[in-house]
């Protein structure tokens, strides 16, 4: 008996030491945050984390890159979670400086993404549903990389078909190297015929889209957005993705690095299964 009551005095005093009041600055930690049930201890996040709908009802503290310090203070955080390429580094500083605890999430890849959820298990108390949501990430991750490596063994090629994913068509914006969304064609074993461009969502040309005759085009949803790209795949007629009727509109799972993420792999895979 009192060894019960020792571990429960134990677990209570674990618990207690975990933040009841916590702050997201990036839309991929809200998410990460509600997806290991911790949205209830939630006290604040940026003007941009929008998902999911309980996000939109929480306290905003300011964008990305130009928090508010006064309305961060202001709500007491006992953790304020950022991002390494997202918040200003200057900003992490002053809430340290102040005794605010913070959590720097570096993770810009998707095979990044299960590490960044158990630090963020760790460090709200959700170890257990952290690691759970990792594991199953990391599984359907190497699902797609052997699935890969089967297709080409039976088919006896090296050859990967050629993709482009755009974000938006005028102007032509398409998803570069060090995109979630880059890495996301690589795991399907597809080449991103825009991985050699200079900046992560590069400005495109016709001219080189028709030079590189991609097999597949994904273009992400929005309003609108098969109207507004109407006229661009008009012009692309002779490319091998619009003549195969290998077009597809896609959701924006993979814009965000976060539990979402991998429901985006899911999405273009599923497409990619299509006759």
């Amino acid at each position: 008996m009192a060894l019960v009551m020792l571990h429960a005095l134990l677990s209570a005093c674990s618990a207690a030491e975990f933040p009841k009041r916590i702050i997201s600055l990036a839309p991929n930690i809200t998410e990460i945050l509600f997806a290991l049930g911790t949205d209830d201890r939630i006290v604040g996040v940026s003007s941009f984390c929008d998902y999911p709908e309980g996000a939109r009802q929480k306290p905003k503290v300011g964008g990305l890159s130009n928090p508010s310090l006064e309305a961060v203070v202001s709500l007491k955080p006992d953790i304020v979670f950022l991002t390494k390429d997202g918040n200003p580094k200057a900003f992490e500083e002053r809430l340290r400086v102040m005794k605010i605890k913070t959590v720097v999430l570096t993770a810009r890849k998707i095979s990044d993404l299960p590490d960044s959820i158990r630090q963020v298990g760790d460090a709200v108390g959700a170890a257990e549903q952290a690691e759970h949501l990792a594991a199953d990430i990391e599984k359907r991750i190497r699902d797609y990389a052997d699935r890969e490596k089967t297709f080409h063994a039976l088919h006896k090629t090296s050859k990967k078909p050629k993709a482009l994913f755009i974000v938006w068509p005028e102007p032509l914006i398409v998803a570069g190297p060090g995109t979630t969304t880059n890495e996301a064609l690589t795991i399907l074993g597809m080449e991103n015929i825009a991985a050699k461009t200079l900046s992560a969502y590069p400005k495109y040309s016709i001219e080189e889209i028709l030079r590189q005759s991609p097999d597949v085009i994904f273009i992400g949803k929005g309003n609108g957005m098969d109207k507004v790209a109407y006229g661009l795949l008009k012009r692309l007629k002779n490319v091998p993705a619009v003549k195969n009727h290998k077009v597809f509109y896609v959701s924006d799972y993979l814009y965000r690095l976060g539990p979402r993420t991998i429901k985006g792999v899911d999405e273009l895979a599923g497409h990619l299964q299509k006759p």
